[in-house]
């Protein structure tokens, strides 16, 4: 704290911000004030001034109270009197696009900064008004052509998402022609950004608020806009020339690469990831290598390198070439996309240069303080950005800890040693927010990026640099350079594909708290600490190049004696007590030692190192391992119906804590083959885009089994994202086969995983789960003349033979349901007998079959249930009108309380003997 009073500084800015994040109101003060006091200890124990102390208090008031402030501000201008909650009102507006326009299929969207705007009632479609034109004198407007006028609306500033959807090959060129900086007319239907439907879900409204926009207009067409280039210069002209260049480099890098080469070479060299192969960013990240997309550090140091060579090469002076580079620096930020990561290591490499300019400052963590410090005063909301805290917060670990790293592989060469410990370290500390935003982590990833990054940092970066500027001067060169960098992408592609196949070695980790986040880098400081000190003392001669890296120091490297009156390898003396442990710790066993605890300060002295360590090791070897588990459901059974649009996935977690799957969503395609100029680079799938990432948070390490009801693909379509990314002991199905590309792929799948699949029939008996779970399936049956071995009968009708099923847990009743229809639930009595159904007592929770359609759900099928709760899963405003309001009515004079997950967002029931809580991730109010 002494040496880096700006370190200390940023730390407290940082701290009281999150903590504004986190808390408001009353619990805010309350989280304030033990901060307080905590700082004010540590300040004692360090023996910190009065200036330090004060500066730290004051930091981090002015950044929970900066925080809130902005916070505050952060509210729309528009409002709707028509609109309440999510409804839909229309809006028609004039103002400027904000962003580059990104066309995916047959959706453009982009950002527009709104200067007027009226709003009205809607009519559930987009306005249609013929010929809609700007008034003459709203911004450039008289470059519009046509006739007709635009009333000014009321004057806003407000920044809203645009989304287009296109309606022809030829609206795709129409919007290809418009760029930021444009002045654009608009008119369509004002909605809010939809929220989080699940617990742990993604909450785009959240997002966009961190971005500042409120509100989403969505347009039909692109008759509902007119959009005239800027007239007069304006400084927006800088970013609009940008996008320019950036896309005649990203057409460059096409003509010079080939297929899925073009969309890697364009991320990995001007930071553009639009065109990336999806599935290969996907491999990517699995083992932890999208950092190499991400224009960070890495290719800064490298561009900053490459100038300094080049400006030296031409005899500038090292004053003249630290300048050139300083100001070129912003130039490669902007060109590469200005990112948060590499904003922070273009501010990083600025200032650096500019203190070796002047000679000023030497120390890497005040730079990498004064970069976060501007970054957070000019957007307080860049510290939720994961960009952002990955990129600072590793490059501040390579920083503390590789010096300590370093001391531990001083037996390997020089060069291996430092990309040894660069990469560990990274991934060290990269580690706790990697599991808590991505939920994965795979045992090679140490392996992958020890071998690949230095692969495509000094190899294939400089290639791609190298082509795409020698692709303006000579064509035929440039792809020469371009087919080596190739060859090499085509190394490194199998090398990713051939470490991920294996299931074994991805690991699944629930999203942590955040005091284990803190533990976690607590217990890693202090491991890595002792281990380096331990180190150091067993080469006493040896000198250590950590000067200016870690923050505590030993007391003769700072030049003073430090409290305890000693500095470190001073010869002659006997340290005392705690010597050349952290020094809080130090004082902490000096104090130990007076009086009646001088045996176990004895004690310390002499074992400290040890016991510490061990203590350091094995606090985060228990910490990792109750980071991996499950979370508890302490005894208590849970059912979560998962809101996956319109289908069913239902999460059984049974006291044992073994999970179950029934059904896992999916999308549904209505697209003709005319219309395949509509597909999008990535197109939602329930599965991939909720399934999967709602059991990763949830720390689903193995699905004990997955049950199909039967195969339309909004019941098994994203079962196929499951099976491919989560281990499944067992998969159940309804014993017949189905003529659709859903079987056909969720078959093969199983196949090829060699999970084994079982038929589950009325004939099958009971499942017992574990003590506490049975299951016992109640249809379909047979057929006549069959057996168990007979091959999988085709049925057409998936919903008459969908499986239905009761499990009984932890003293409750559940009935699912599938889709089956009114035919299906009268067989059903018939053979289990109506009177047995009946005397069995009522049925605790029911999935009410087929999204409540009309064709389920019959009186006499609720009159032999009669469930205490139904459970209706339906999309939000689907298309066929589910749940249909006949089953509605028969479920309201049945007496039964309903949930929707159209309604109510996820919702899940708990039992702990025989006990029922409910809770629902929305209100009805909330419902969007």
């Amino acid at each position: 704290m002494k040496r880096r009073p700006l370190l200390a500084f940023t730390v407290m800015w940082v701290i009281g911000s999150g903590a504004a994040s986190m808390w408001s109101g009353s619990r805010l003060m309350l989280v304030l004030a033990g901060m307080l006091m905590l700082v004010l200890v540590l300040c004692c124990l360090e023996e910190a001034g009065r200036g330090i102390m004060l500066c730290m208090l004051l930091s981090l008031s002015l950044g929970a109270l900066y925080w809130e402030m902005h916070d505050a501000a952060n509210v729309s201008q528009l409002s709707s009197s028509a609109a309440s909650g999510d409804e839909m009102g229309t809006i028609t507006g004039s103002g400027t696009i904000a962003s580059p326009v990104e066309i995916d299929g047959d959706r453009a969207s982009f950002r527009v900064m709104l200067r007027e705007a009226d709003i009205g009632e809607s009519d559930g479609s987009a306005l249609a008004a013929a010929d809609p034109q700007m008034d003459a004198g709203v911004d450039e407007a008289a470059d519009v052509q046509g006739g007709g006028a635009y009333t000014s609306g009321r004057s806003v500033k407000e920044t809203v998402m645009v989304q287009v959807k296109l309606l022809s090959v030829d609206e795709v060129q129409v919007v290809r022609a418009w760029q930021r900086g444009d002045t654009i007319w608009l008119q369509g239907e004002l909605q809010q950004p939809g929220e989080a439907r699940n617990f742990d879900g993604f909450d785009y409204r959240a997002y966009l608020r961190t971005e500042k926009i409120h509100w989403i207009v969505r347009m039909n067409g692109v008759s509902q806009a007119e959009v005239a280039a800027p007239k007069s210069w304006r400084p927006g002209h800088i970013l609009r020339w940008n996008d320019s260049i950036r896309q005649r480099l990203g057409d460059k890098l096409d003509q010079l690469y080939d297929g899925v080469h073009a969309g890697f070479m364009k991320g990995l060299v001007i930071g553009n990831r639009d065109d990336l192969d999806p599935e290969t960013f996907r491999e990517f990240s699995r083992l932890g290598l999208t950092h190499i997309l991400a224009i960070s550090g890495m290719h800064v140091a490298v561009v900053t390198g490459c100038l300094l060579f080049i400006l030296s090469a031409m005899k500038l002076t090292r004053e003249t070439s630290l300048t050139v580079a300083m100001w070129l620096l912003p130039l490669y930020v902007l060109l590469t996309g200005a990112s948060p990561s590499v904003v922070r290591a273009g501010m990083m490499g600025v200032i650096g240069l500019y203190a070796a300019k002047r000679r000023l400052l030497k120390d890497g963590l005040n730079i990498l303080s004064a970069a976060a410090l501007i970054m957070l005063v000019w957007n307080p909301y860049y510290l939720l950005n994961v960009s952002f805290q990955l990129s600072f917060i590793v490059t501040a670990g390579l920083m503390i800890f590789v010096p300590m790293m370093m001391r531990l592989f001083s037996k390997l060469p020089a060069w291996l040693a430092g990309s040894a410990s660069v990469t560990v370290v990274a991934q060290l500390v990269s580690f706790p927010l990697t599991i808590y935003y991505f939920n994965q982590f795979s045992l090679l990833s140490v392996a992958a990026n020890l071998v690949l990054v230095p692969l495509i940092s000094m190899v294939v970066l400089p290639l791609g640099m190298i082509s795409l500027l020698l692709g303006w001067l000579w064509m035929e060169g440039a792809g020469w350079v371009a087919r080596a960098a190739e060859l090499i992408n085509g190394l490194t592609f199998g090398i990713v594909e051939w470490m991920n196949a294996p299931l074994s070695f991805r690991t699944i980790w629930a999203s942590p708290s955040f005091l284990w986040i803190v533990g976690y880098f607590g217990l890693l400081y202090g491991l890595l600490y002792l281990l380096k000190k331990r180190a150091e003392d067993l080469a006493p001669d040896s000198q250590s190049s950590d000067d200016t890296v870690p923050l505590l120091v030993p007391a003769s490297r700072r030049g003073d004696t430090g409290a305890t009156g000693y500095a470190p390898g001073t010869r002659g003396l006997a340290p005392p007590a705690g010597a050349g442990l952290p020094p809080v710790i130090g004082r902490l066993i000096s104090s130990l030692m007076l009086g009646r605890f001088y045996a176990a300060g004895q004690l310390l002295e002499r074992y400290g190192y040890r016991v510490l360590t061990m203590c350091c090791a094995g606090g985060l070897l228990l910490l990792l391992y109750s980071g991996y588990q499950s979370p508890s459901t302490h005894g208590a059974g849970v059912v979560q119906f998962l809101d996956v649009g319109q289908g069913d996935s239902i999460l059984v977690t049974t006291p044992e804590g073994k999970f179950i799957l029934i059904d896992g969503g999916g999308t549904l395609n209505f697209r003709k083959e005319s219309d395949a100029w509509k597909e999008r680079k990535d197109p939602f799938e329930v599965g991939k885009n909720v399934v999967v990432p709602l059991l990763k948070k949830r720390g689903v390490h193995q699905l004990e089994a997955v049950l199909a009801t039967h195969f339309d693909q909004d019941h098994v379509g994203g079962l196929l994202a499951v099976i491919e990314e989560i281990p499944v002991k067992s998969i159940w199905i309804n014993g017949t086969a189905a003529d659709s590309s859903a079987f056909t792929a969720f078959m093969a799948s199983a196949v090829s995983k060699r999970i084994p699949v079982y038929p589950g029939k009325a004939e099958s008996g009971a499942w017992r789960i574990d003590k506490d779970t049975e299951v016992r399936f109640l249809a379909p049956s047979l057929p006549e003349g069959t057996g168990n071995h007979s091959l999988l009968p085709l049925i057409k009708e998936q919903n008459h033979a969908s499986l239905v099923f009761e499990m009984e847990m932890s003293g409750g009743r559940f009935l699912f349901t599938g889709d089956t229809d009114a035919a299906a639930e009268q067989k059903l009595l018939l053979q289990q007998g109506r009177d047995r159904v009946m005397a069995k007592g009522p049925v605790d929770v029911m999935k009410v079959a087929h999204h409540g359609s009309k064709t389920s759900t019959s009186e006499a099928w609720l009159s032999a249930w009669r469930p205490k709760v139904s459970v209706i899963s339906a999309g939000v405003n689907n298309r066929y009108g589910h749940p249909h309001p006949d089953v509605v009515h028969r479920l309201e004079e049945s007496g039964t309380l309903i949930y929707q997950t159209n309604l109510h967002g996820e919702i899940q029931l708990r039992i702990k003997d025989g006990l029922f809580e409910a809770r629902t991730r929305l209100t009805a109010s909330d419902e969007s």
